[in-house]
């Protein structure tokens, strides 16, 4: 078999043939594609057929042109349809109809080049101009030919004659009215209608209030009414004015002498003369009636109640309350069943029944009944407070008396010395106090300072002396002679900072120290309190006394 377009022994010849057809193998002869003919298949089918070998018989009409090769109708210019038989639709025009007419006036379209015929008393490339004053007819061609009148009708020609003459069959209108007669060509009687009032001398009507026209046939329009329609309506809403005296008709859901007042709650409808079926203090439309239900409440008159386990605006919320909790179906607060409390009732409670010593546990009572429980035990709380406040400065005041018989010792951190002793050297002059030395350091946490016999301390500088021990101290005793101090190591349970008092009497000599019965340890690990023994006095007069054995602190 020789490839497309070759033919012979060997496949060595090429075809001849046109327009895609077809060479046979041996022969070369052409095999002709539809719609063409002739040795070379170079000819088109003639006018009127089409297909293979144009055997078939195109059936298209008003002078379309058919296809040689399937036979399809190519219409003109208007024509539409299968076999170009229909005519294009009314407003368009032109090849496949796909053009819009411009027409204007009920003015007629070509439907092959669009072109504009123009109804009588229209004239214009798209009809758009009326006739001229004086002329009517198809394309303004004819000229009125009319007396006593308001030109001629652009369409018919008939003379639009003066009030008070006529013409024989619409022309001339040289004849004036008989009696009784009014208008144009006389074609009205004189009697006006709606009680408007004729003019004798031109048939010309008075109107009623509320009608206009000629012939007072015509209603004061929209929005207007009165004499001559000259008033403006005042009508809201929508509301009809009425074109005699401009009162109001006012649409369903609306009153008042304009129209401007919704009906009053519970009514809806014309002149607000329906009542309203809502129920549960639903909202009534003042229009149509349709309830708007409040939150918790369904129905067309809403009077249903959400369904259990729903609530709120529509009940489409969906309750979260447990336990066979009971769902508001306004707000949806769960109310839980005995023996469950919190927000969706998830929680166990139980309450004491009765304060006494044979209270039972029940379970937690109703919400109202643990409110007022609430209540209760915030006041016994409040009592409780004031009571402890009026005991805390009761013993505040006690203490505060309870100080002024007592010495005191006062911890603070205004000096700081560095050696193992306390030296008085840089605070007052020597004397046997400035060679005391002393150390707090004791295991006890209650011990009491106690004063050295006649201890004679003459400093003018200051009387209260302030000390600030060691980290470390290893003094336990101390004496108040001038040469020796006896010293023994003690472990220091605490860390203080003593302010020591040397009370001074009024002959110069010291008489004892003071210590403030409200400093403690810093960083104490004991209780926060100690002895204080009654302050005891120096003798007045004594002398340096000799060597003795040192004071103990316990």
């Amino acid at each position: 078999m020789c490839p497309p377009s070759y033919y012979g022994e060997g496949c060595s010849l090429k075809c001849q043939c046109a327009n895609g057809a077809d060479c046979h193998g041996v022969t070369g002869a052409c095999i002709c594609a539809p719609g063409f003919i002739g040795d070379d298949c170079s000819q088109t089918c003639p006018p009127g057929f089409y297909g293979t070998n144009c055997s078939s018989a195109c059936h298209c009409h008003n002078q379309a042109s058919c296809s040689p090769i399937d036979g399809s109708c190519i219409c003109k210019e208007g024509w539409q349809g299968v076999d170009c038989s229909i005519l294009c639709s009314s407003g368009t025009w032109g090849l496949s109809c796909n053009q819009t007419c411009m027409c204007l006036n009920r003015a007629a379209c070509d439907p092959i080049d669009g072109s504009c015929s123009c109804a009588p008393g229209w004239m214009g490339k798209y009809c758009q101009l009326p006739c001229v004053d004086g002329t009517y007819g198809l394309d303004c061609r004819e000229h009125c030919d009319c007396n006593h009148a308001n030109g001629c009708d652009p369409v018919s020609g008939y003379c639009l004659c003066l009030a008070g003459w006529t013409g024989i069959e619409g022309i001339h209108c040289d004849n004036v009215c008989p009696q009784g007669f009014w208008g144009p060509n006389c074609s009205v009687t004189c009697s006006c209608q709606n009680g408007g009032s004729c003019s004798p001398e031109d048939g010309t009507c008075v109107c009623a209030p509320g009608y206009r026209g000629t012939s007072c046939k015509r209603m004061c329009p929209s929005g207007k009414y009165g004499k001559a329609c000259a008033e403006v309506c005042l009508c809201m809403n929508n509301g009809t004015c009425n074109p005699i005296d401009g009162s109001c008709q006012c649409l369903p859901g609306w009153i008042g002498d304009d129209c401007s007042q919704g009906c009053p709650s519970g009514f809806y409808g014309r002149d607000c003369a329906e009542v309203c079926r809502c129920q549960n203090g639903a909202d009534c439309e003042h229009i149509t009636g349709q309830c708007t239900c409040r939150t918790g409440f369904i129905g067309s008159s809403c009077e249903q109640k959400c369904p259990p386990g729903t609530f709120g605006y529509g009940c489409q919320q969906l309750c979260e309350c447990m336990n066979n909790a009971t769902c508001d179906y306004v707000t949806g607060t769960c109310y839980c069943s005995p023996g469950y409390k919190g927000i969706r009732c998830d929680q166990v409670a139980l309450m004491m029944e009765e304060l006494n010593p044979y209270t039972k546990i029940s379970p937690a009572l109703s919400s109202e009944r643990q409110s007022a429980g609430a209540v209760m035990g915030i006041i016994f709380l409040l009592l409780i407070i004031m009571a402890m406040l009026s005991l805390f400065v009761w013993y505040r005041q006690r203490q505060r008396e309870k100080g002024q018989d007592m010495p005191s010792v006062s911890y603070t951190p205004a000096l700081h010395i560095t050696n193992t002793d306390y030296s008085l050297s840089d605070y007052i002059k020597p004397s046997m106090c400035s060679s005391s030395s002393c150390s707090l350091n004791s295991e006890n946490p209650y011990a009491t300072i106690r004063d050295p016999p006649g201890l004679t301390c003459k400093h003018t500088e200051s009387s209260y002396v302030e000390m600030k021990s060691p980290a470390h101290r290893d003094l336990a005793f101390c004496t108040s002679t001038n040469t020796t101090t006896r010293t023994s190591a003690s472990r220091n349970i605490y860390d203080m900072e003593p302010t020591v008092s040397v009370l001074q009497g009024p002959n110069g000599l010291a008489t004892g120290f003071s210590q403030n019965p409200y400093d403690l340890p810093r960083n104490s690990h004991i209780p926060s309190h100690y002895d204080i023994l009654p302050m005891r006095h120096s003798p007045t007069h004594t002398p340096p006394p000799p060597e003795s054995p040192p004071s103990s602190l316990l």
